[in-house]
């Protein structure tokens, strides 16, 4: 058996599904495409979470769109977190080019053109549909951990949200928290030391340094109403094609506090709502992270702790996470450990710790006889990627050089205009973007205190006043002054004296 026969067996078998199946696209085998060797990912594993790496200008984004777009095709929705601001255009179809139809000839792959149901959505002042959470959905634990507290200043918030929930004061957004926290030491600090125990006015100092830190990345549109309801994120169109649901964030790259707080309190929100799926046949919702060091690169440990936490159990719930970026190493290990999809696009080796990280990444995949990995590695052109992923059974499938599919929709952005169209008529526009603000605790408690406070004015002036003295009259005061005067000692001695020599005479 020749060396391309057997790379063929060895592919097919190991690639080959029961179930259902997406394709990626075909392998490859000394830099040339070979026909009939379809890499095939099961559906049953892909909430086993995944990585999809590489270099600028290697093709990720394409493989983003190709795999999003299959997900849709088979009645997955996908949610992507469009940092660059260049996967709008999965909402129309593509164009049939001459390159395109001879690379799908070279991996036996037929190509058609189509476009996806889309949703365009915002954390930030860009237009799309609005998501919001407010401060009460984060609790206590969660939303210390956000702002990365100590233990102290942690107590002070589970304080301040057990005084909220004990005097139904809703906290919506962060200006509730702020007025909460104020009052916590002043105008309340009586009614909280004798229910709660002293709060020390440095630690609530602390946390509102933290909390204006979060503002200063936008965090006041994000936190808020009207709540996003996570079953909006799993809808299926009248062609039974999953929804693209596109997060806009292109003005976020340089507020990853912001990112690292939306995201994990997305994670959480989907892990709580969303039921046990158990050993289902299909994801519920595949998760697309784009530019992930942004998450990881400004989270404290607690903050990374909880994200690996919740990435390792939100599988059970039928949510596939996938993380991109360029370098696998910008994914702490705790976390590259519950990937189960790998595809990684070249990496350039351009100085001595280049070369060392290909040298890692290579030992992160399984052993093949068919590629010298650290070597392929530098040398995959665009739109080619290594693939290993998990089997129906759960066992790493073969490590294969890929040339990946194109796209079936436009591989360019959406103008303006069209985003402008789309966003008009949205649904969920409609629903999530009226701005609410109703009475919570930021209006009850200045209610509070006012009514403290005109009660204290009313009982002021009630107060009995004092009469004043009346000044005594010109003959009261001459005849206190004689009475004073002839009730002296000195006045009666010499009155007796003056009486004894009248006597003696």
């Amino acid at each position: 058996m020749s060396k391309t026969e057997d790379f063929i067996k060895h592919i097919t078998e190991g690639y080959t599904c029961k179930g259902e199946f997406i394709t990626l696209g075909g392998g490859i085998l000394d830099g040339e495409a070979v026909p009939n060797t379809h890499v095939n990912i099961p559906l049953k594993t892909l909430n086993r979470h995944g990585l999809i790496a590489g270099a600028t200008g290697t093709g990720k984004t394409k493989t983003i769109q190709v795999l999003s777009e299959q997900l849709s095709q088979n009645g997955i929705p996908v949610l992507m977190m469009d940092i660059k601001g260049d996967f709008s255009g999965i909402a129309m179809p593509g164009e049939e080019k001459s390159f395109i139809t001879e690379r799908h000839a070279k991996i036996s792959i037929p190509y058609e053109t189509k476009g996806f149901p889309v949703e365009l959505m915002t954390i930030s002042e860009q237009n799309g549909v609005r998501l919001r959470a407010t401060v009460s959905e984060f609790g206590p634990v969660l939303f210390s951990r956000i702002l990365d507290l100590n233990d102290t200043q942690a107590g002070v918030v589970s304080i301040i949200f057990k005084y909220c929930d004990d005097n139904s004061l809703p906290l919506l957004d962060l200006k509730d928290f702020k007025k909460v926290l104020n009052y916590a030491t002043e105008e309340g600090k009586a009614e909280f030391e004798a229910e709660y125990g002293r709060i020390s006015t440095s630690s609530t100092g602390s946390i509102l340094r933290k909390i204006i830190e979060l503002e200063q990345q936008g965090a006041e549109l994000f936190f808020g109403e009207k709540s996003f309801d996570i079953q909006d994120l799993m809808r299926i169109d009248e062609n039974g094609n999953g929804y693209v649901n596109i997060m806009r964030l292109t003005d976020i790259q340089d507020k990853p506090k912001l990112f690292s707080t939306f995201m994990l309190s997305l994670l959480a929100e989907i892990y709580n709502t969303m039921p046990e799926q158990g050993d289902a046949g299909r994801p519920e919702l595949v998760i697309f992270i784009d530019e992930a060091h942004l998450i990881f690169d400004e989270a404290s440990k607690a903050l990374l702790n909880q994200i690996e936490t919740i990435v390792k159990l939100i599988r059970s719930k039928g949510i596939g996470v996938y993380f991109i970026t360029q370098n696998p190493m910008d994914v702490p290990t705790g976390v590259l450990a519950q990937l189960g999809l790998k595809i990684q696009h070249a990496l350039r080796a351009f100085t001595a710790n280049d070369r060392k990280a290909i040298k890692m990444t290579a030992e992160n995949y399984p052993d093949t006889t068919f590629y010298e990995t650290d070597e392929v590695l530098t040398s995959l052109g665009i739109g080619e990627a290594f693939v290993t992923a998990l089997s129906e059974k759960g066992t790493p499938t073969p490590l294969v050089a890929t040339m990946m599919r194109a796209p079936m929709s436009r591989m360019d952005v959406l103008t303006e205009s069209e985003i402008e169209a789309s966003i008009a008529k949205s649904k969920l526009a409609k629903k999530y973007n009226e701005v609410l603000d109703r009475d919570s605790a930021y209006e009850l408690l200045n209610k509070k205190i006012a009514e403290a406070q005109e009660v204290a004015a009313e009982q002021e002036a009630e107060k009995p006043t004092r009469k004043a003295k009346e000044e005594p009259s010109t003959t009261e005061v001459i005849g206190k002054s004689i009475t004073k005067v002839v009730t002296s000692a000195s006045f009666i001695r010499g009155a007796f004296g003056l009486l004894m020599k009248m006597f003696k005479r």
